[in-house]
C-alpha cells in the first residue's frame, strides 16, 4: 500500500472522493493548501496550510513526497517532479501522468503560455462534471487496488 496520498488541495474539486477511497484502502491522506484557501476538516485527513506565496504548496509537497506515494494534482510541473521521485501522479479528472505523457503536457502548457503572452486567447479547462468526478474515483481506486495487490504478493 502506498505510504500516503498527498493532495495539491488549493483548487482540488475531488477532496471528498479522495477521503472516501483512502478510508476504503486504509491510506493516510495529506491535503496541502495555502492559507488563501479554506480546508474543511475531514476524518483521517491531515490538513496542512502553508504560506500564500506562489510555489509554497508545490515546495511542501516535493519535500514530503516519497516513492510509492500518490499525488493528486492538476499541475503538470508538480506531477513531473513527483514522477521524478518515483511517486504516482493523477489529475483531478483521473488521468494518470506517466513518464511517457508528462513531456508532451509540459510542452503544450509552455506553448499555450507563449501564445497568451503574444495576445492570443487560449481555452481554459472545460467545466468539471459529475462524469469527471466518477472517472477520478475509478482511477484512484484502480491505482490503490493495484498498489495493494503488489504489496500482498
Amino acid at each position: 500500500m502506498p505510504h500516503k496520498i498527498i493532495v495539491d488541495a488549493d483548487a482540488c474539486p475531488v477532496k471528498q472522493e479522495i477521503a472516501l477511497a483512502a478510508r476504503q484502502f486504509d491510506v493516510d491522506v495529506i491535503m496541502v493548501a495555502s492559507f488563501d484557501h479554506r480546508l474543511t476538516p475531514m476524518e483521517r485527513v491531515q490538513m496542512i496550510q502553508v504560506d500564500s506565496s506562489d510555489q509554497s504548496v508545490d515546495l511542501y509537497i516535493v519535500n514530503h513526497i516519497a516513492p510509492g506515494d500518490v499525488l493528486i494534482t492538476q499541475d503538470f510541473g508538480l506531477a513531473a517532479l513527483a514522477l521524478g521521485k518515483r511517486a504516482i501522479a493523477i489529475s483531478n479528472r483521473g488521468e494518470q501522468y506517466t513518464d511517457g505523457t508528462i513531456d508532451f503536457l509540459l510542452a503544450r502548457r509552455h506553448d499555450q503560455a507563449r501564445q497568451r503572452r503574444a495576445g492570443k486567447h487560449t481555452k481554459g479547462p472545460r467545466a468539471f462534471t459529475d462524469e469527471d468526478r466518477l472517472a477520478f474515483l475509478q482511477s484512484l481506486t484502480k491505482v490503490l487496488r493495484r498498489l495493494q495487490d503488489n504489496l500482498e504478493r
